[in-house]
């Protein structure tokens, strides 16, 4: 892996990787997960038509970062952890796409410059708060690195929830796979506050969503 993909330019956020990704995620991915899984997406009118955020989800399953994307019908450049980035196949898929790598250890000054020239362009930030894959219906292990940066960066968070979207809860041709969007959560020089306040929105997504 001799390039760095912790950093990435705001001109690499070009025209061509978001037609990818918009073919990969809502063509490919949304439109087999609404024929066999029945997935659902609610609170669309909740998502900022224009400017920068941070969309925050609840973590459960690899596919999450393309129906997110799907459901925001937003541009995301994810955060991933620098070992995915081993991978030949993964580190292609998550280049093409816009992901970025992040070592959790240690934050670098090319993954905070890739997150700020991602403001000079249309799309947005996407992040894992629970960093990791965890069961559904938990919302533990919570990094307090997203409202951080959105105090940082003086943006808002919007709150995802996805249910049923887990392997073991997959059911062909009777699923109910659903991604709840809240409404966003202003900014504020309290990050204790804004982790709260992001927990329980989507605590309250993932409830609704039952």
């Amino acid at each position: 892996m001799s390039r760095n993909y912790q950093k990435r330019s705001a001109k690499e956020y070009n025209v061509f990787r978001g037609i990818f990704q918009w073919i990969t995620c809502t063509l490919v991915y949304a439109t087999y997960y609404k024929l066999v899984f029945n997935l659902k997406v609610e609170g669309r009118e909740n998502v900022p038509k224009k400017g920068f955020f941070i969309v925050a989800s609840n973590h459960v399953s690899a596919i999450d970062p393309f129906l997110i994307i799907h459901a925001t019908q937003r541009h995301i450049a994810y955060m991933a952890k620098v070992e995915l980035f081993k991978n030949k196949i993964a580190r292609f898929f998550l280049n093409v796409l816009g992901a970025f790598a992040v070592d959790r250890a240690k934050l670098s000054v090319s993954t905070i410059k890739t997150v700020l020239s991602l403001k000079q362009t249309n799309w947005v930030l996407g992040i894992f708060p629970q960093g990791t894959r965890d069961k559904e219906g938990s919302l533990e292990n919570i990094n307090k690195g997203f409202a951080s940066f959105a105090k940082t960066l003086k943006c808002d968070i919007l709150p995802v929830a996805i249910t049923g979207i887990a392997k073991e809860n997959r059911k062909a041709f009777r699923g109910k796979m659903k991604i709840r969007i809240g409404k966003p959560i202003p900014y504020n020089n309290n990050i204790e506050e804004m982790m709260a306040l992001w927990s329980k929105a989507v605590a309250d997504l993932s409830e609704g969503s039952k």
